[in-house]
């Protein structure tokens, strides 16, 4: 296996430091470091861009990216176990990397970054979802962000690709696919892993489109997804009549069959429907 760079393999580092994952902490650690190059890669051409890493850890994907060119690279890191390791690779590339230690719900990285920016992470099982709904939940559009390069699991980076009529289409698939291009470009089994999860892993590439794909307010778009798909398995005239008195004549004007259920109505539908709820 080729190195990437001077510094040691991940599992003598790992030795080195006394690192073993943290289930608490949702760590699993992808130690093939030609791998997480491959990643690295598929963030697009980094050596314009500043980029932004959640959950290092003991550093592979942050020496892919730094490998492959990125321009700079932004690291949080909760576990302050790891800041040790990460000081090396900071060590190896001068004034490319900044490890930040903290709570990356907590931190607003975005006096730390200089535009293009791109974000790539094999991000905690634990606060993977909510990272994703706030980076594509921003008050303003465009966001900070051109692309998102991320590791789930499987399950939820099938339902952040999802299309109507699917068991997985739901509530991530619209938020992701009304503001971005959303695909699956790689998928890692367990075995991928220190420790091996119980389930496989994908990592998505999103792509920031420059406005939404279809007209609609964020906040009202938002009460009627979350409110169709939290009884996806009602009729629509049902799991919205909540949101208003005549939502019937509200669905047939956004050109939606009221007894439809969440799951086969497409984007669009969704949006031209919070179009419709707005004009009350």
């Amino acid at each position: 296996m080729a190195a990437i760079d001077s510094l040691p393999p991940l599992r003598d580092v790992i030795a080195t430091h006394d690192l073993s994952a943290r289930k608490a902490l949702g760590q699993n650690f992808l130690l093939d470091l030609n791998l997480t190059a491959k990643i690295a890669r598929l963030a697009g051409d980094l050596s314009e861009s500043d980029v932004l890493e959640i959950g290092p850890g003991p550093g592979g994907l942050t020496r892919g990216l730094l490998a492959e060119g990125a321009r700079r690279v932004l690291a949080i890191e909760k576990d302050s176990r790891c800041m040790p390791a990460l000081a090396e690779i900071a060590a190896a590339y001068p004034g490319q990397l900044e490890v930040i230690n903290g709570d990356a719900l907590e931190i607003d990285p975005l006096s730390h970054l200089t535009p293009p920016i791109r974000v790539a992470a094999n991000l905690p099982y634990n606060v993977g979802t909510e990272l994703l709904v706030r980076w594509l939940t921003p008050k303003t559009w465009p966001p900070f962000w051109q692309s998102l390069t991320l590791m789930f699991q499987k399950e939820v980076a099938e339902r952040i690709t999802a299309t109507p009529g699917s068991k997985a289409y739901g509530r991530l698939a619209i938020l992701s696919q009304w503001r971005a291009d959303a695909k699956i470009v790689l998928h890692l089994p367990p075995g991928a892993f220190t420790p091996p999860p119980k389930v496989s892993s994908a990592v998505v590439h999103l792509t920031a489109l420059p406005a939404p794909r279809f007209e609609a307010n964020a906040g009202t778009l938002n009460k009627v997804v979350a409110a169709a798909f939290n009884q996806r398995r009602k009729m629509l005239r049902s799991s919205l009549k909540s949101l208003s008195p005549d939502i019937e004549d509200r669905l047939i004007a956004a050109g939606i069959t009221p007894t439809d259920r969440a799951e086969v109505v497409p984007l669009e539908g969704f949006c031209a429907l919070a179009r419709e709820m707005d004009k009350a």
